[in-house]
């Protein structure tokens, strides 16, 4: 598509009218444009300096073969499909220099608009727990880098949550390569603790927890790794949720 610059005229297009079985003469001083399969003269053209000028108006099998579009909703793309609200906003204060001097108006709805703010649908919740003890699966996550460092020195938090109970356990760290060391520590900790095995962690695959350390240690112990799928934080929402909870505690304090 190329812009011209000053173009007052909707441009029809030759080609298309043709694939449609339009007969299109061109004289010197005028155009003629015949039904398909007839010799009935259904548009003549006059032509002014380098251009065949038609009215169209009447026609609309004609008028959906144009290639531009209104002029209002030519602008709104232009702005990044912009709410014809603000358009009109932008003309009225004059905030915009060559703006032309329109009433836009929202006629219909923009598809490309519509499409490009379409948002997933959200996850149904889950009314029961699907656990009947505690330890049989524990929801695991990462968060950090916080942008301020702990008394202790630590930026990184390893939050592990029962699915049975929704008791949760948080570990600080330094960095990212303790995570496997402070899991460890407490999985041998809660089993002993609470006389149950750990039947199976869930977590995203983050490189923290999807490695060969991680692999050989929950196949020591029989622990099943479930991932979640990848980009879909709602898979691992529990503790995802509990997340966001312990860092609104931690900026309310």
């Amino acid at each position: 598509m190329l812009y011209v610059e000053g173009l007052e005229h909707s441009l029809l297009s030759i080609s298309q009218l043709c694939d449609r079985g339009y007969q299109v003469t061109f004289q010197t001083n005028s155009c003629e444009i015949r039904l398909p399969n007839s010799k009935d003269v259904l548009l003549i053209g006059k032509r002014s300096n380098n251009i065949y000028l038609l009215d169209i108006s009447s026609h609309a099998s004609i008028g959906c073969l144009l290639s531009k579009h209104e002029e209002s909703w030519l602008w709104h793309r232009r702005f990044a499909h912009i709410h014809m609200n603000h358009l009109n906003k932008l003309v009225s204060n004059e905030l915009v220099y060559a703006l032309p001097k329109l009433k836009f108006k929202k006629e219909h709805v923009c598809e490309a608009r519509q499409r490009g703010k379409q948002t997933r649908k959200s996850f149904s919740l889950k009314n029961c727990v699907s656990t009947s003890k505690p330890l049989e699966l524990l929801h695991m996550d990462l968060f950090g880098p916080s942008r301020t460092m702990s008394l202790g020195g630590n930026l990184y938090g390893l939050v592990v949550v029962d699915n049975f109970s929704r008791y949760t356990w948080t570990l600080f760290l330094h960095t990212k390569k303790e995570t496997y060391s402070e899991f460890k520590k407490l999985a041998r900790k809660l089993q002993n603790t609470c006389c149950n095995n750990i039947g199976a962690i869930r977590s995203d695959h983050g490189g923290e927890f999807q490695n060969e350390k991680f692999i050989r240690f929950c196949n020591k112990l029989g622990i099943f790794h479930n991932f979640s799928a990848p980009r879909t934080p709602q898979h691992n929402g529990v503790v995802e949720r509990k997340n966001r909870s312990l860092e609104e505690l931690a900026r309310t304090s």
